[in-house]
């Protein structure tokens, strides 16, 4: 059954602002330029220079203001406009042949605003003769010398041109960064500039020297290569061309090393050049529409029944569904783009028909969601679907059958019984809830539009991630698109329980595509580092529940493949281990009853320390990180243990006085520890102030005493004043002086002394008075016989007389 052509009215243009303006504009201007934003919300009508007043209009739909513009006679008006592809807000892009670049932005405040101004041309008397602006860049054909007389008559003064690009984002909420120059040709011919939504086609233009008016160039910036093509010639060359690596060609080099190129021939006599998501499309004053492909590949489409007279006539092609479309003149006529058959021909209105590139995929809204899969046309009538109409007399199934029709074959596949279901099973059975859910939706209980508005979101993402699996597969810019491939499938993942299936596909991603995984994982968990070697996280505590959930204690992961908290920790040792023992302290924190981290499975420190390998084969500073970390007494006793077999005494210090008012057992045991080490050799003595610092304040001298006792080494020998040369010198009261105060630091006791030793530490302050003195007498020897032991002979002994 033959199918039928439709043009259906979309809107008359009056929800449009400045709707009168943007009528009379397109009704009187055959040569207007018109471009419409992606989203397809505004649409930008610029008039050639020259043209009076106003130049410049942006009409929009719905809510927001219109941007018109005028410039005055002897002020040229700009060379070409673009809508700018910035989710965020509309913005528009104005260049001049000066070089003058105006950025204009709406939606950072009351109507349209002026963001930047710049100049592209560095050179005095250059002028911009094309200008494009595909994917996020400004790319543009400069003139640097502006003699049109020499440039028709001499070869050398023909190839004066250049094509430069600048990066062109957006930067904060009103703010535009333009990148620096970057030159992708030297020394060429003048050429036009085609932009499709993947690559930039360089043109030749009635200008260009015809020695290679048969040749255009093809650069695809996701790819990083530029093909030269003839199309006559049936001839293609592909050469790197990426500006982030520097690359830059001169023209004329260039072409002499592809062989072929230059065999005589004429120029390309095109009439009209339109991008199409298949490549380029051109149309010749013989009416042949031919299209050159991505790959540089060229063929023929078919012929219109008409030809364009001349250039003055209007033309515009645009293809959908496979099928070309031309509208010349008021005549609009569909080919099939796979023979060239001509399918239908239609004599419009009105001979000034623009057709627009329809919305980019995930920012339809709803009308155009309803009506995909046709072309855009827009005159002064209004705003135009042209499409194919379904034939008359074919029965589609409803969306309601469609439902059970493929859950019936869904749960098939998953069935483990060998009887068949069958699409009225699912309607009446009780098991099987999903479809008739959706059934009941689709029946009318949710609106369309209601339920369109819900899931718009979601549908955009698929969409999305669909478009980049089928970018994949054409090959196109792999490296980013496997990063951004992975980043979606572990969000969506996240999403899921995370068992079985979906699990071991995440441990396929995280073994295959680390960084992008854990750049995800970085989102989801809204990770950042506070500037003091930690990490935090805003995550709500539903994500983290997932996280931290795992397989029950003592229990080996099935098949090799590892909890979600295992994986991070194995990716983190990979990419940057020395963030793997902050994240393990910060899940630690998150953990909940039955987490994984407070539950009854393995602490989260030791499910670290099992990704880490087997005790003995683990990197030590790793290990003791997570040891001293975990905040659990016997682990960070196994941890200073460690730092003190390695005399790292400093460390072994710090880790007990780390420990808040919070953990006095953990400090008094790792002080005992210490005190130990202490008392049995010297290599403490230059930590004495820290290791005061780490004394219990409630420790009695008494009980320091006989700890020191307890680890002295025992004496062989008589001690000796001196130790002998090369020995461990002795323990000394003076170093213990300063341990011993710190045992009286809560205060001297008010009852009576409980210690032998403890008075020795309480200096009154001022030493006893001094006895009265008397004068002197001197003894005999003879008059007290007792002391003739101690007077020596003929010497008396001065005691003071008491009375």
């Amino acid at each position: 059954m033959k199918r039928a052509g439709t043009l259906r009215l979309l809107s008359d243009l009056s929800n449009f602002s400045g709707a009168a303006r943007l009528r009379e504009l397109l009704a009187g201007d055959p040569a207007i330029r018109v471009r419409c934003s992606l989203d397809g919300r505004h649409l930008l009508l610029l008039r050639p220079p020259g043209a009076p007043a106003p130049q410049l209009l942006v009409a929009v739909r719905g809510p927001g203001a219109e941007l018109e513009r005028a410039w005055p006679a002897g002020h040229s008006s700009p060379l070409d406009a673009f809508f700018l592809p910035w989710p965020a807000r509309p913005a528009l892009v104005l260049v001049w042949e000066s070089g003058l670049v105006e950025v204009w932005g709406a939606g950072v405040g009351p109507g349209w605003r002026l963001l930047q101004s710049t100049e592209l041309c560095r050179g005095g008397g250059a002028r911009v003769v094309a200008v494009a602006a595909p994917r996020g860049r400004l790319v543009w054909c400069e003139e640097r010398q502006a003699d049109a007389e020499d440039r028709l008559r001499s070869p050398a003064a023909a190839f004066s041109h250049c094509v430069c690009v600048r990066t062109l984002e957006p930067s904060g909420e009103a703010g535009t960064n333009l990148g620096r120059t970057h030159i992708l040709l030297h020394h060429c011919p003048s050429f036009g500039l085609v932009a499709s939504r993947k690559d930039l086609f360089l043109v030749p233009t009635a200008t260009t020297w015809p020695g290679v008016g048969h040749i255009l160039l093809i650069w695809s910036p996701g790819k990083g290569k530029v093909i030269v093509v003839a199309p006559s010639l049936g001839l293609s060359h592909s050469k790197s061309l990426n500006p982030g690596r520097g690359d830059t060609w001169d023209f004329q080099t260039l072409i002499r090393g592809l062989p072929g190129l230059l065999t005589p021939r004429q120029p390309l006599t095109v009439h009209t050049w339109a991008p199409t998501p298949q490549g380029l499309l051109l149309l010749d004053f013989r009416g042949t529409v031919s299209l050159v492909q991505s790959h540089g590949g060229t063929r023929a489409v078919g012929t219109l029944q008409e030809a364009p007279v001349s250039l003055a006539g209007s033309a515009a092609l645009g293809t959908f569904h496979g099928t070309l479309a031309c509208v010349l003149g008021s005549t609009l006529e569909l080919l099939d783009m796979g023979s060239g058959q001509l399918l239908e021909r239609k004599v419009l209105s009105t001979d000034r028909i623009h057709l627009l590139e329809p919305p980019a995929p995930g920012m339809e809204n709803e009308e155009e969601l309803e009506t995909r899969g046709g072309l855009r046309l827009l005159s002064a009538l209004g705003l135009f679907r042209v499409g194919w109409e379904a034939p008359q007399g074919l029965e589609l199934p409803s969306a309601e059958d469609l439902v059970f029709e493929e859950a019936c074959e869904y749960y098939q596949r998953r069935s483990l019984r060998g009887a068949q279901l069958t699409p009225e099973e699912l309607r009446h059975s009780s098991m099987f809830r999903a479809p008739q859910a959706l059934a009941s939706i689709l029946q009318g209980h949710v609106s369309p539009s209601t339920l369109l508005t819900t899931l718009r979101a979601e549908l955009r993402d698929y969409r999305a991630l669909e478009q980049l699996k089928a970018q994949l597969v054409a090959g196109d810019d792999e490296e980013a698109g496997w990063t951004e491939l992975a980043e979606h499938e572990v969000a969506r993942l996240l999403r899921t329980e995370l068992m079985g299936d979906q699990l071991a596909q995440l441990n396929t991603i995280f073994q295959a595509l680390p960084t992008a995984a854990w750049g995800a994982i970085l989102r989801v968990l809204q990770l950042q580092p506070d500037g003091n070697g930690k990490l935090r996280s805003q995550a709500p505590p539903d994500v983290w529940k997932k996280v931290l959930g795992g397989t029950a204690a003592g229990k080996e992961p099935s098949n090799g493949i590892l909890p979600l908290f295992e994986l991070l920790c194995q990716c983190l040792c990979r990419l940057e281990p020395r963030w793997l023992p902050p994240f393990v302290e910060l899940a630690q924190q998150q953990g909940g009853p039955g987490w994984g981290a407070g539950g009854p499975g393995l602490p989260l420190y030791r499910r670290a320390l099992a990704v880490l390998g087997e005790e003995g084969t683990r990197p030590e500073a790793l290990e003791l990180e997570l040891l001293l970390g975990s905040g659990r007494p016997k682990a960070v006793l196994q941890a200073v243990g460690q730092l003190v077999q390695k005399e790292q005494w400093e460390r072994a210090l710090e880790a007990g006085l780390a420990l808040g008012p919070s953990s006095p057992l953990l400090r008094s045991e790792i002080f005992k520890l210490l005190l130990a080490e202490f008392a049995r050799h010297r290599r403490l003595d230059a930590h004495l102030p820290l290791l005061c610092r780490l004394c219990p304040p409630d420790l009695a001298p008494a009980e320091l005493l006989l700890l020191l006792r307890t680890h002295l080494p025992d004496e062989l020998e008589p001690p000796t004043p001196f130790p002998e040369p090369r020995a461990e010198p002795p323990l000394t009261v003076g170093l213990l002086r300063a341990l011993l105060e710190q045992t009286g630091t809560q205060g001297r006791p008010s009852g009576p002394v409980l210690s032998l030793y403890e008075d020795i530490l309480w200096d009154p302050g001022t030493p006893p008075p001094a006895p009265p003195r008397g004068p002197m007498t001197a003894l005999q020897a003879s008059d007290h016989p007792g002391l003739e032991a101690w007077a020596p002979s003929g010497q008396g002994l001065c005691v003071t007389d008491r009375g």
